[in-house]
């Protein structure tokens, strides 16, 4: 088991604890039932300009620094819907205060802080950038960051939204699959965001949810690997086993019906099929903590079960993460290839490069939006299904907030199409 806690590494998937906390309903209608008739009228009365696009980029987040690692635990131990506590307000802050000396040690060990917002930047501008390009229609095109406790904030970034006169928001995930943890939270946020202040007025919202087997992602996965294979030794590569490592998850969780374990197998088996079945691979995960079920075989079991069966080379893929964050730079490497590796005798170990600039993964970024754009969708019928055994009411609320946005899409597009043929026509 890795050293890291769920508690102590503030983990995208500290949220898998506590799947049991509830919320009261707040709002079940009103402000969310605006009428796509009105919808029409408020896009009319403004300015002929194109539509702007604003693409809220959805993740946990990260502290760019030391000083940060306190308000970020903070925020993480605050939130309830997350993490129940007894006696929250006043147990919270003595949680974060305690552990930030510990979390600042394992960040200094990969450069002071987490890269995350460095990597959704370049990722952000270099699709935007494809995106005018390939989607004039619905240009000009802006990216933002919506960290879940890290800023900017998910909240914040609304609201600059809101302020930058954003018409069609969309909340894009950047986790390639799904699950009520990750990107169910971030859509709770926006939901609770709205629950507190109101109708989002003049500003739709439609959500790209999952995108786990996009042929994008897919060869960028490939590419990657191929590279780092060739990195080993010549006698060595065939002998090479692939571990696929992913944030592991709860078995309370998997067992209330979340989609998470296989769309991350729906991710590798496209990718290995991509290599062409070249080398032998496992599907494993990381990070379990508690003695609860979680999903296995976990990774550090997996290199030491390999290693003492005598395969040796092991090249680890991080499939589930789309840049480097503190699981990549302190868990895998560290941990699994600079301690355990050394622990048990690995005779090669390695990780494939996270996607980060990866060329072929921006353009992948900026061909989903395209998708989604074309399609018109706001909310995917895989989205407004709840889990079967689902007990987190603020999920049912945020599906229902989403899926109650297509009358107002559809105004959307259709005033933007009258646009369009107007000018067209002038």
């Amino acid at each position: 088991m890795t050293s890291l806690s769920l508690w102590s590494k503030c983990r995208p998937f500290v949220s898998f604890i506590s799947m049991q906390g509830h919320r009261p309903a707040l709002l079940s209608s009103g402000p969310y039932s605006t009428r796509k008739d009105c919808y029409s009228r408020q896009m009319s009365s403004m300015s002929e300009s194109k539509p702007k696009t604003g693409i809220m980029m959805m993740n946990l987040g990260g502290p760019e620094n030391q000083e940060e690692v306190h308000d970020f635990l903070l925020r993480l131990f605050l939130d309830k819907d997350l993490i129940p506590l007894p006696a929250q307000n006043h147990l919270a802050p003595v949680i974060a205060k305690r552990r930030t000396p510990r979390i600042q040690a394992q960040y200094a060990k990969i450069g002071g802080g987490s890269p995350i917002k460095r990597w959704t930047t370049l990722q952000g501008e270099g699709m935007v950038q494809i995106l005018d390009k390939i989607s004039p229609e619905s240009a000009p095109h802006k990216f933002y960051i919506g960290f879940r406790y890290a800023n900017p904030l998910t909240e914040d970034t609304i609201e600059r939204m809101v302020q930058d006169g954003v018409q069609h928001a969309i909340a894009f995930t950047q986790y390639p699959q799904y699950s009520c943890s990750t990107t169910g939270s971030s859509l709770n946020a926006i939901f609770r965001h709205y629950n507190q202040k109101g109708n989002p007025g003049n500003m739709v919202w439609s959500v790209i949810d999952r995108w786990p087997t996009h042929h994008g992602l897919v060869r960028a996965f490939a590419d990657n690997i191929r590279s780092e294979i060739k990195k080993f030794p010549e006698e060595d590569q065939d002998d090479v086993v692939i571990l696929f490592s992913a944030h592991s998850l709860p078995m309370k969780v998997v067992n209330r019906g979340d989609p998470y374990p296989t769309e991350v197998a729906a991710t590798v088996s496209r990718v290995v099929e991509d290599l062409g079945h070249s080398h032998a691979y496992r599907l494993v995960w990381q990070s379990r903590v508690g003695p609860l079920p979680w999903l296995s075989p976990q990774t550090d079991e997996a290199i030491k079960g390999l290693v003492n069966r005598g395969r040796k080379n092991i090249l680890l893929v991080p499939i589930a993460f789309t840049s480097d964050h503190i699981e990549t730079l302190f868990e895998i490497d560290h941990e699994y290839i600079e301690e355990l590796g050394s622990e048990v005798g690995a005779k090669n170990i390695r990780r494939a490069s996270s996607l980060n600039n990866n060329p072929i993964f921006i353009e992948a970024l900026a061909d989903i939006v395209k998708q989604h754009i074309d399609s018109r969708v706001g909310c995917t019928p895989q989205l407004a299904l709840r889990c079967p055994m689902c007990v987190n009411i603020t999920c049912g609320q945020a599906k229902d907030f989403f899926k109650n946005q297509q009358d107002q899409l559809d105004a959307f597009y259709r005033v933007s199409s009258e646009r369009i043929s107007t000018k067209a026509r002038n």
